[in-house]
């Protein structure tokens, strides 16, 4: 199962139905989404996931809309509704044109007096709803990335600004006709996932983070070591072949007592850091004491 299906899974079975007004914003959510066609006084929702389907009948259900049908055709779920009907039940929320549903007054809607025991923003009612009714999450494994298609501009520009009023970022993009709220960052999808009530989702989801970030830093440390490892070993090529040149050519015998120990011990100890080298001269060494002569020895060999 892929990691948006089990995002779906847990969001379907969400313990909410009893509250009407809930219920009503999920729905819109789901109505906003890229997923709804309207043709012919009729309103079809479509998907793959079956839990997905469930959820969307059970909010009809609890909104007093009962006469739908459901159709299924290759793995396809597809529900369809009378536009009447369901504009009966949302009049006071929805504006329905020939190709899209929109929001009559998001003010009114975002501000809906919340019942007894509604504990939740409308915000995030709406929010799991359009996540549901098109919304998709990559493999955090592999990549991150949250993406939900809605279908009017307007109503993805308001959702994405109340989302952000509420800490979320996200950017929106055009996608043919519809519009799409999305982001690759980790952090702003863990968050919209808890916003919207998907706590098993985030725990699983930090769980992956967590090994990511520490296999990326892993993988940097060794780079680093390994960047490190051959700078050390060039140098010291570099340094022997200029101690033989000097040697060869009877120069090396005639350098200071200092440079010829370090030349030696050099020699003795192709892989031994400027630091190791520095603590094996009769009279030990700092780093830059040992680079400095070395380099010295570099130079002369270079003008020779």
């Amino acid at each position: 199962m892929s990691f948006s299906s089990k995002v779906k899974e847990e969001l379907s079975k969400t313990e909410n139905l009893a509250n009407k007004e809930a219920v009503k914003q999920e729905l819109i959510g789901y109505l906003l989404s890229s997923n709804i066609v309207i043709s012919k006084g009729k309103i079809k929702f479509s998907t793959e996931n079956e839990y997905n389907i469930n959820r969307f009948s059970k909010l009809l259900n609890n909104t007093n809309i009962i006469d739908y049908k459901i159709e299924v055709q290759d793995k396809i779920y597809t529900i369809t509704i009378k536009e009447k009907e369901l504009i009966q039940q949302l009049t006071q929320f929805l504006e329905v044109t020939q190709t899209r549903i929109e929001i009559k007054d998001w003010h009114q809607l975002l501000n809906t007096c919340l019942q007894n025991r509604q504990t939740e923003l409308p915000l995030k009612a709406i929010a799991r709803g359009i996540f549901l009714g098109a919304g998709a999450i990559n493999n955090p494994e592999k990549t991150y990335h949250l993406d939900i298609g809605i279908e009017a501009e307007k109503n993805a520009i308001k959702i994405a600004e109340e989302l952000e009023a509420n800490g979320i970022i996200l950017k929106i993009i055009q996608k043919n006709s519809s519009y799409h709220i999305y982001t690759k960052d980790g952090e702003e999808i863990s968050k919209f996932l808890a916003f919207i009530g998907a706590n098993k989702a985030v725990l699983e989801f930090e769980n992956i983070r967590v090994e990511r970030e520490m296999r990326n830093k892993i993988n940097r440390m060794v780079n680093c070591e390994s960047a490190n490892l051959n700078k050390t070993m060039n140098a010291s090529i570099e340094q022997i072949e200029a101690i033989n040149k000097l040697q060869n050519s009877g120069k090396l015998k005639k350098l200071d007592d200092e440079l010829k120990e370090i030349a030696e011990i050099r020699l003795k100890n192709p892989n031994a850091s400027l630091v190791e080298i520095g603590k094996m001269l009769k009279n030990p060494v700092g780093k830059s004491g040992v680079n400095y002569r070395l380099k010295k020895i570099i130079d002369l060999a270079e003008n020779k």
